[in-house]
């Protein structure tokens, strides 16, 4: 979260592994013993950790994971979840041992632990305004205007023909063409298939996609970002049921049908709209709290003030 950077107390277990000469990447951490792959159900009221006289049971470790944020609740109930609980013991047995020392009176650990809760408190003022702002018709139409191109999908088939050198095998037996040898045969394709030859058939024959050709050409329904750009410009931007001019990429020429190119209504992506939209709106209601705050800066000590970057344009 850009807004507001946040520190919660419980991922310093993070750190704790590293004084044991462990990992210090949970994602990383070697995987646990078979055994923990498959984790056996427990009542929830069930006792499952013991630390002297401290006991956890079922339901209190997962209320424990249900408010780390999501990586680390993967982690904690997936395969490393001992080696969760390890770091989770490690904690218990160094905050218990440091309170017996009354090291919490110390004024930076005071100070720390207030730290610790102000950004906690404000990681869940700044969730609390993304999950209850309310996001307007118009800002979900406007998005959904300036990013029409992403819910955009295109189903085609196409016919390679490879260029010598191409980042791809050649199919056996075939010979390696030339730029030009290559062009020429994907217009003698092409012209096959404006004489009424069938798309499927000639693919199956002549594609130097193995993958595909077997499949008469057919490429399934892709959207933007998933070809490369060459074959991505051409097939959003040809008419369907046509077959378009070769069409050149690193692979070679390509010889495309398009056969439906469809756009997800605005209301079928509301959501995912609202859900990319909340936090920037999130974030103007945390600008708007700073404007009414009274806030005086000493420009001497800290520095003057950082311009804000240049707005966006308007879409």
């Amino acid at each position: 979260m850009d807004a507001v950077r946040i520190f919660p107390i419980l991922l310093t277990m993070a750190a704790i592994p590293a004084a044991f000469g462990q990992a210090t990447s949970m994602p990383k951490v070697p995987g646990a013993p078979p055994a923990a792959a498959k984790a056996e159900a427990a009542e929830p009221n069930k006792v499952v950790l013991t630390i002297g006289t401290f006991k956890m049971t079922a339901a209190q470790f997962d209320s424990l994971v249900d408010s780390l944020p999501a990586q680390y609740q993967s982690y904690a109930r997936g395969p490393n979840k001992r080696q969760f609980v390890e770091s989770l013991i490690q904690l218990k047995l160094l905050s218990g041992e440091a309170e017996k020392r009354h090291l919490e009176q110390s004024s930076k650990v005071q100070n720390q632990i207030q730290f610790q809760r102000e950004n906690l408190l404000a990681q869940a003022m700044f969730e609390s305004l993304q999950d209850t702002i309310k996001v307007d018709d118009a800002a979900v139409k406007a998005y959904y205007t300036a990013h029409q191109n992403e819910y955009e999908s295109v189903k085609a088939r196409h016919i390679l023909i490879r260029v010598k050198g191409a980042p791809m095998p050649g199919r056996e037996g075939k010979p390696e063409l030339t730029e030009e040898e290559a062009l020429v045969k994907a217009k003698e394709v092409q012209a096959k298939l404006a004489g009424g030859a069938d798309f499927a058939t000639l693919a199956k024959a002549e594609s130097d996609d193995a993958g595909s050709g077997a499949q008469g050409g057919d490429l399934g329904e892709f959207r933007r970002g998933m070809m490369v750009p060459p074959f991505e410009t051409a097939a959003f931007a040809q008419k369907v049921g046509e077959v378009g001019e070769p069409v050149k990429s690193p692979f070679g020429y390509h010889v495309i049908k398009v056969e439906e190119h469809k756009s997800k209504p605005v209301d079928e992506v509301r959501g995912d709209i609202e859900k990319a939209l909340r936090p920037e709106l999130a974030k103007k209601e945390v600008d708007g709290l700073r404007a009414k705050a009274t806030v005086t800066v000493d420009d001497g000590f800290f520095g003057p003030a950082v311009a804000a970057p240049p707005a966006a344009p308007a879409q």
